[in-house]
């Protein structure tokens, strides 16, 4: 597949998955309990292309256990609805609760919703949604085709975190998907750390 069918592929999961966010009703239960819901990761960028995933950010204040299962089983009684696990990281520096959705489309597609939900002012407030601003504002085309021909040449079984392709192709350069396992391999090897061109 040549770099133009790449684009127009990527430009059409964008779609799917912007249709899929709206149709849900997902966002809607979180909105309606009173939470702030972001688009976050590869949506927001316009960067998603081969994984049916959806990322979310939703905010409120005083977030307990209890609050936030009783907005999750507002999820779960929607028709599309198949799965939810959850991570209870409320104890933890990341004051959230991360649920994960998996959603059947229409068309029987599954879509994995990744929903965080954060406590308003806590210290990740924001961090991911700047994240996402300073990638876009970083990007150059070059950069952004790049990271879209890496992300259809890795395989479905291949685990290559997101962030993983943004900063390998924009801070140092990579251009071949060998490159990219190489710089993998030696990054995961680093203390972890969260990167913002």
């Amino acid at each position: 597949m040549n770099q133009k069918e790449i684009n127009a592929l990527a430009a059409a999961k964008q779609r799917e998955a912007l249709k899929v966010y709206a149709a849900s009703g997902i966002p809607e239960i979180w909105e309606t309990a009173g939470c702030m819901v972001n688009i976050i990761g590869s949506l927001k960028m316009g960067l998603l292309i081969t994984h049916n995933d959806i990322d979310l950010h939703v905010y409120s204040k005083n977030i307990t256990e209890e609050s936030t299962f009783r907005i999750a089983s507002g999820m779960s009684a929607l028709p599309g609805v198949v799965d939810m696990t959850c991570i209870n990281g409320l104890h933890t520096d990341e004051h959230c609760m991360a649920w994960h959705v998996k959603y059947r489309a229409d068309d029987g597609e599954i879509w994995k919703f990744d929903i965080i939900h954060i406590e308003e002012g806590s210290q990740y407030d924001g961090f991911f949604e700047n994240m996402a601003k300073r990638i876009s504002e970083t990007l150059t085309e070059r950069q952004r085709e790049t990271i879209l021909r890496l992300k259809f040449e890795t395989p479905q079984n291949e685990e290559i975190h997101g962030v993983e392709y943004y900063e390998g192709v924009i801070a140092d350069n990579v251009n071949t998907i060998d490159e990219l396992r190489k710089w993998v391999v030696a990054h995961r090897k680093k203390p972890p750390y969260y990167w913002i061109p």
